[in-house]
């Protein structure tokens, strides 16, 4: 009887391990250019890399945080890339589950112009395919301040401020 009171009192001792956090593909977000900049002189080399260190900045806050195990997306980034993963259908839930995500993170910058520009994301769960969160912030300036700000915003006002199965940090 002593040894089962000393194991019970081990097993309520032992601390609660908190259910990890659920594994998220960010992929690289995709430009929108509706501007006539865009029209008449084609994609811009800056805007490119402010694409990708959306994607990058995303991937870090979110993962610094705790709330998701964000994963390496180089297996898949190459059919990413030769994606428009707004509208095929599917194939970024599929890319994702190729990784063993839970949610799979997608993105648009939309420019109007080079003074008006919204940068948006969209979450998807895996194994559903069902949208569990968007979010959209309007720029003012097509710098790189402007969409860090931007991406800043959606980071700790949209995704951060919601559950997705998370243990709180």
């Amino acid at each position: 009887m002593r040894e089962l009171s000393v194991i019970l009192m081990l097993v309520l001792a032992a601390p609660v391990r908190a259910a990890d956090p659920p594994k998220l593909a960010v992929f690289d977000f995709e430009m929108i250019d509706t501007s006539l900049q865009g029209e008449v002189y084609g994609p811009r080399g800056d805007e490119r890399d402010r694409l990708l260190h959306v994607g990058d900045q995303i991937r870090k806050q979110l993962g610094e945080s705790g709330r998701f195990q964000v994963l390496d997306i180089a297996s898949v980034n190459d059919a990413a890339h030769h994606s428009n993963l707004q509208a095929c259908g599917g194939c970024d839930v599929k890319l994702a589950w190729q990784l063993g995500a839970d949610l799979a993170m997608t993105g648009v910058v939309q420019k109007v112009s080079n003074l008006i520009l919204n940068v948006n994301f969209y979450l998807r769960d895996v194994k559903t395919g069902a949208l569990v969160a968007a979010g959209s912030a309007d720029m003012r300036g097509n710098t790189t301040e402007s969409w860090t700000r931007a991406t800043d915003y959606l980071i700790r006002n949209r995704l951060l401020a919601q559950d997705y199965g998370a243990p709180p940090k």
